[in-house]
């Protein structure tokens, strides 16, 4: 049987060091043009590693996007995703889905194993919105995304939701129910989504002269174990509100569950509206009051900006582009005016 060609082969039939071979398989920039060209040949000749990734070198590309999440279990990223994997195949790309599970070295690990799967570009809803992590993208040249976070560090496409928009519209919903004791779950302070709710929740409080009591402020993470604990939190505080709003959808889930454990009558004795809508809230009796977005788009539009760059990076201007989507008010039965 005749042997399978090495890396050595082609480092020696190159004239080159296997760690300059490795550097252009693994698209890590760095080497000339005419020395890249050499190994590709080589490569050819010795019929090295017959796959995509091989093949990929002559064309420059492997037809695949790598996409990072913070959270598998939130169906909000699963409707994002499907989007994006809708424009991504009618382009003939094939998407590498993980998730960071929140964490910026996790993050940092499954960037690095799509830079050596040679990925064409990347979308990411990052765990780290400061970005340093993101040198090494950066640095081999490849395409990046920025879905439902901000990357501060890098001037890159992102794809928002008008967050403050729509917490404000939510809690002055509220208000106009009758409601002036309004507590509210919010997320990280550190991310975009979890900012941005909050200060539209301060917004409509000012503007209506409403007090934010420190204690009718949850500190959440966006998981439904937040959710859970600060609504027992509200139910045991010297005043209880009259009103929760909760700033995604896992919290929600986790605070209804406090709800029916604690017998605190929803729809009631307390008002409940929640960021992102989900399938259960027609399920629960009454029917949840929820600020809902267009996720699907979401992926569909960072796929398109991220193909433009993949494309012809001449064509499009270097400066960032940013598409931010309006939310809107879904209204049910779950913020009915008190006596």
């Amino acid at each position: 049987m005749k042997k399978k060609p090495t890396i050595e082969d082609v480092a020696r039939a190159a004239n080159v060091s296997v760690a300059t071979v490795s550097r252009v398989v693994n698209r890590q920039g760095g080497v000339r043009q005419a020395t890249e060209e050499r190994i590709v040949r080589a490569i050819n000749e010795l019929n090295y590693v017959r796959n995509a990734i091989a093949r990929s070198m002559v064309r420059k590309e492997t037809k695949t996007i790598g996409v990072i999440i913070p959270d598998f279990t939130n169906p909000f990223f699963s409707e994002v995703i499907s989007g994006l994997q809708k424009a991504a195949l009618e382009k003939n790309y094939f998407t590498l889905i993980s998730s960071s599970n929140e964490s910026k070295m996790i993050e940092s690990e499954i960037l690095q194993h799509y830079i050596e799967r040679g990925v064409d570009g990347l979308v990411v809803t990052t765990a780290n919105e400061n970005g340093d992590h993101l040198d090494p993208v950066i640095k081999a040249g490849i395409p990046i995304v920025a879905v439902d976070r901000q990357i501060h560090k890098y001037d890159v496409d992102t794809v928002l939701t008008g967050n403050r928009e729509g917490a404000y519209e939510a809690v002055k919903h509220l208000i106009s129910k009758g409601h002036t004791d309004i507590a509210i779950i919010r997320g990280p302070q550190d991310t975009t989504p979890g900012l941005e709710r909050y200060r539209g929740y301060e917004r409509a409080m000012k503007e209506y002269d409403l007090a934010i009591r420190p204690e009718w402020v949850g500190e959440g993470d966006f998981r439904e174990g937040s959710g859970f604990t600060n609504t027992k939190k509200f139910y045991q505080a010297a005043k209880r509100p009259t009103a929760i709003f909760s700033c995604n959808n896992l919290m929600s889930i986790g605070a209804v569950k406090a709800l029916q454990q604690l017998e605190w009558k929803l729809g009631e004795e307390v008002a409940f509206l929640g960021f992102d809508d989900i399938e259960i809230a027609t399920f629960i009796k009454p029917n949840l009051t929820m600020v809902s977005r267009h996720m699907r788009n979401l992926g569909e539009i960072a796929f398109q900006l991220l193909h433009d760059r993949m494309m012809s990076s001449q064509e499009v201007e270097p400066i960032k582009r940013q598409h931010i989507l309006s939310p809107y008010l879904i209204v049910r039965d779950s913020c009915q005016k008190f006596n």
